[in-house]
């Protein structure tokens, strides 16, 4: 995990994040957990991707999802959606410095949540290009009883 400055002498009580991957990691999480699709959208680079199993559950598409305007609706549509079992919990990442990947592992603290394994590749800028979600069986189980409401 790429190593961060504890401290901000020009904020200080704020973290200075050291890398592209660990900005990401922070922002998507932060993002994600407040359905903020917009905040969602802006960490996509304009021509980025999604591939995920609700893509076909909640769009109806059974291709990825691209650029900007189809990404804000997929995450507009998700976040009006979104079950109460879906908890954000996690436990670090792990990175090449491009592709940057996490668990939400099905056991956390709070009892049982959805897991998923989150993959993403960065661009030059930092934004993400690729993003591909990985369902594990708890969560799966939640799409297959059709919690996520359309």
């Amino acid at each position: 995990m790429p190593e961060t400055n504890p401290l901000n002498q020009s904020n200080p009580g704020t973290l200075i994040l050291s890398s592209p991957a660990e900005r990401m990691y922070h922002a998507w999480n932060e993002a994600l957990s407040r359905n903020d699709a917009a905040a969602l959208t802006a960490l996509y680079a304009p021509d980025a991707e999604i591939e995920s199993p609700l893509i076909p559950h909640l769009m109806g598409l059974e291709r990825p999802m691209r650029g900007h305007e189809e990404i804000r609706a997929f995450w507009e549509k998700l976040s009006a959606s979104k079950p109460a079992i879906r908890h954000y919990y996690r436990s670090g990442y792990l990175t090449d410095g491009k592709k940057l990947t996490w668990e939400y592992p099905r056991e956390s603290p709070e009892g049982d949540q959805m897991d998923f394994v989150e993959v993403m590749e960065l661009n030059n800028d930092g934004l993400i290009q690729k993003y591909r979600v990985y369902w594990g069986w708890f969560g799966f189980g939640v799409l297959k009883r059709n919690e996520y409401h359309k």
